[in-house]
């Protein structure tokens, strides 16, 4: 137990930090995307074959529509979260990104036929109002650009929803056997839009963008997953998402110490709202071994 605790920390101190090293990127955003999901694809397949983890195919194929999708929706969900780091904060991405939950909660009783009770109803209310806070103080900020990016994080915010909506869909697959596909999914899918879209030779490109989309695809696609699929494995689903509120916390942590950024207070007291709100829900309606992720 002790051990998964500190491997989920790991995990999320690590996707906590994927925003600094994006943004120093000099690649476009679908391509960052595309090499994060080839790298963490053969990383999780070569892990999975060096533990010699059982992975069930019947199981695969039967959910593989699912799987695929929602594959699909985080390869996509990748390209504006990234692009939400280029043109606003990563705080602000962050917190953005983290309006997920409170999209699945209001999506909830019409796909998941799932009660919305008071205590949803009023964490929907208090994160709408610190998304307001958040947008409405920044409205005189080299304000197309961060307008444009808390768009692009709120994009991203709702296809994850519907990762996560998907995901509950998926019947008898460990995360890690999920992940693997999924990020396959991801590759296969971003793969001819890259193709399409883009003119990128990558000797071209400089070598702190190498160092930096190595990392990103290594550290933390392939080894925080790993970490944190391992982890769950031993940890209830609320402590699960207790601890993955360490992601958004470090992130505007670790974004204010590194990249100097800063936020106002009202950004703030919407931040708290945000979070605060969807933490609530968690702790309310969550059962103990229910096993649900949100991964950066």
């Amino acid at each position: 137990m002790k051990n998964a605790k500190i491997k989920i920390v790991a995990a999320m101190l690590i996707f906590g930090s994927v925003g600094l090293f994006v943004k120093n990127i000099d690649l476009s955003s679908s391509m960052i995307a595309l090499v994060r999901g080839i790298i963490g694809s053969i990383f999780l397949f070569t892990a999975s074959y060096i533990t010699r983890q059982k992975t069930s195919w019947k199981a695969i194929k039967s959910n593989l529509i699912p799987l695929i999708i929602s594959g699909a929706a985080i390869g996509v969900n990748w390209i504006f979260l990234f692009q939400a780091y280029k043109y606003t904060t990563v705080s602000k991405a962050t917190l953005c990104y983290y309006f997920a939950p409170v999209i699945v909660m209001f999506l909830s009783p019409f796909i998941l036929k799932e009660k919305l009770n008071a205590v949803k109803i009023m964490c929907i209310i208090g994160a709408m109002a610190g998304m307001f806070l958040i947008v409405g103080a920044g409205s005189s900020a080299a304000e197309n650009n961060q307008l444009l990016g808390i768009i692009y994080g709120l994009a991203a915010a709702a296809l994850y929803a519907s990762v996560i909506i998907i995901n509950k869909f998926i019947k008898n697959l460990s995360g890690m056997e999920s992940g693997m596909i999924q990020l396959t999914a991801a590759a296969v899918v971003l793969l001819p839009y890259v193709l399409v879209t883009e003119k990128v030779s990558l000797s071209q490109l400089g070598f702190k963008s190498i160092v930096l989309l190595l990392i990103v695809g290594i550290i933390h696609t392939g080894i925080a997953y790993l970490l944190y699929f391992s982890a769950i494995l031993k940890l209830k689903g609320q402590t699960i998402a207790i601890f993955s509120y360490i992601d958004p916390i470090s992130a505007i942590v670790m974004s204010s110490i590194f990249l100097g950024e800063r936020m106002t207070f009202i950004q703030v007291l919407g931040g708290i709202l945000i979070l605060g709100t969807t933490f609530i829900n968690e702790l309310s309606g969550k059962k103990s071994d229910e096993k649900e992720y949100m991964l950066d």
